[in-house]
């Protein structure tokens, strides 16, 4: 939407895909506010209208462009020509997460009357990550789904919510009914810390730990075991800092979010007080963004501590530093961390501990405490190397959350790429083992890339995967449907026990807003699966 190009990156240049957050040129920027209404996040503000927690994000933004200007910008959009076929193009896209739902507008805006989108998924609930994996205290990233809602009424898009694929449906017939497949099925399962004793009770996948305070039906709302005083998270992306911040944040402070009741009075008879975020390497190659680590810093009663020591940089990171601007900016929030003294003993605390790596999860009946290592660093010939350094140190702990990365289970008919944990797949269209594309089937968001990028991250992604899509079907690539969608929808309405659809979730959407209106929160999340179908009712 910008007229002159200053928020960089943009979509084509290096590094865009992989950006931890969009900075804005004021070299170049001519305030004329079109980017405002079009942010779906809310997040842009003018530098003389911070208030003193964002404040830190005004030198954010000059630091990125210190030194440096963006060179040419390539054309805006990565989206191949409008359709113009002679039938109507039938697509499904199975998962109403982000990327399904970035991919199935994209498709819609270029096809017109000329595609036809349906919508599946195994939850009777859209959203995905927005509903149950951003942090509940981060409520402007769930703004983007406000912004899905304004499209859903599309005459040419259609849900069925409560359809698993591969279960209740094959791959095969799915296709069979539509021209393309595009899957968005997420990254559901969690990668294991490889340790003995991580199956202990007491120790479980941040993942499930995220799913469990947001409500997700399948989470569960059986207490976590939050009676230690110490929790060790294993892993330092954005997802560890995140439950790391849950831990300690003022249960007064959760209860005006859209957080799980269950979660909200388990955690406010927690006595956790302190939480080691454990890194395996060092604080150059930490996952986390700048704009998380300093949301740390901004949570009330908490002290955020970090070991000098342990920031020590080699040669080859001093150059790495100095040529990254984003990096440095992060490297210099966590300088501050390790030289500002802790606060007394009323305050609680989130460490953050760099080349350490687990060993062990101890206990018997329990967890008790988790065995570290110390990592050493070496830098041969400009490259940064880890391993073991040979000594050990015992921390207790009464919760361990493993936080070292998700990966997408394989589906039942689809190739799947064990190594990398998502849908093989080349750019986005899915390959079998030879690396030759399956005709019509296509993947986006997590599935095709891997657990990386933020909400807007999916927006791109799924914009290269539709203008493959296009391209093959200008190209005659894909194959009509041997079955009309009527064919399917009995197929679902005899082997599905519940199906609802886009009116249904918005019956359940208006109860949850009525119900968090009557206790002064945004919304209170029916979380039992019986009870969601109730509310939501039979599709239409």
């Amino acid at each position: 939407m910008c007229p002159v190009d200053c928020i960089q990156p943009a979509p084509g240049t290096p590094g865009f895909a992989a950006a931890e957050m969009l900075y804005i040129d004021p070299a170049t920027c001519i305030d004329c506010g079109c980017c405002v209404p079009e942010c779906p996040v809310d997040a842009i503000r003018p530098d003389v209208d911070l208030p003193p927690s964002l404040a830190h994000f005004a030198q954010l933004n000059a630091g990125y462009f210190d030194g440096r200007r963006p060179g040419p910008v390539p054309p805006r959009s990565v989206r191949a020509p409008s359709l113009a076929l002679d039938r109507r193009l039938r697509v499904a896209v199975v998962g109403a997460g982000p990327a399904g739902l970035y991919a199935a507008l994209d498709l819609l805006e270029t096809g017109g009357s000329g595609v036809a989108v349906d919508v599946y998924d195994r939850l009777p609930t859209p959203g995905g990550l927005i509903r149950y994996g951003v942090a509940p205290d981060h409520p402007s990233t769930k703004l983007a789904a406000e912004a899905f809602a304004v499209h859903a009424r599309d005459p040419g898009l259609r849900f069925r919510f409560g359809v698993e694929v591969g279960t209740d449906v094959t791959p095969a017939e799915l296709a069979r009914a539509h021209d393309a497949v595009v899957y968005a099925v997420g990254a559901a399962g969690a990668r294991s810390i490889g340790v003995p004793g991580e199956d202990l009770p007491g120790s479980l996948p941040a993942a499930r730990f995220v799913a469990w305070y947001n409500g997700h039906p399948e989470a569960g709302d059986r207490d976590v075991d939050l009676s230690g005083t110490r929790a060790v998270v294993i892993g330092n992306g954005n997802v560890a800092l995140d439950v790391a911040r849950v831990l300690v944040s003022d249960p007064a402070l959760l209860a005006t979010t859209d957080m799980a009741g269950h979660a909200l009075d388990a955690l406010g008879r927690s006595r956790i007080r302190e939480v080691l975020v454990v890194g395996r390497r060092g604080p150059l190659q930490a996952a986390f963004t700048t704009a998380e680590l300093t949301a740390l810093e901004r949570v009330p009663g908490v002290d955020v501590l970090a070991d000098r020591e342990e920031l020590a940089l080699t040669p080859a990171e001093q150059r790495l530093l100095a040529a990254d601007p984003v990096l440095r900016a992060r490297y210099e929030v966590l300088l501050r961390l390790a030289t500002r003294p802790p606060g007394g003993p009323a305050r609680k605390r989130i460490r953050l501990r760099f080349l350490a790596r687990p060993v062990r999860v101890l206990g018997s009946d329990a967890v008790t405490g988790v065995r570290l290592r110390r990592q050493e660093k070496r830098d041969v010939d400009g490259v940064v190397t880890f391993r073991p350094a040979g000594t050990t140190s015992t921390v207790g702990a009464g919760l361990v959350l493993g936080s070292v990365g998700y990966l997408t289970p394989p589906l039942p008919g689809l190739p799947y790429d064990a190594d990398r944990g998502v849908v093989r797949n080349a750019d986005g269209r899915v390959v079998d083992g030879s690396g030759r594309a399956v005709p019509g089937a296509y993947v986006v968001g997590w599935a095709k890339r891997g657990p990386s990028g933020v909400i807007g991250t999916n927006k791109h992604c799924a914009a290269v995967t539709a203008g493959h899509l296009r391209a093959d079907a200008a190209a005659g690539r894909l194959t009509p449907p041997e079955e009309p969608p009527q064919w399917l929808d009995a197929l679902l309405a005899e082997r599905c026990d519940r199906l609802t659809d886009w009116a249904g979730w918005r019956r359940l959407d208006r109860h949850e807003r009525a119900a968090g209106q009557a206790v002064g929160r945004p919304r209170v999340k029916v979380t039992s699966l019986p009870d969601i179908w109730r509310i939501a009712g039979r599709a239409g």
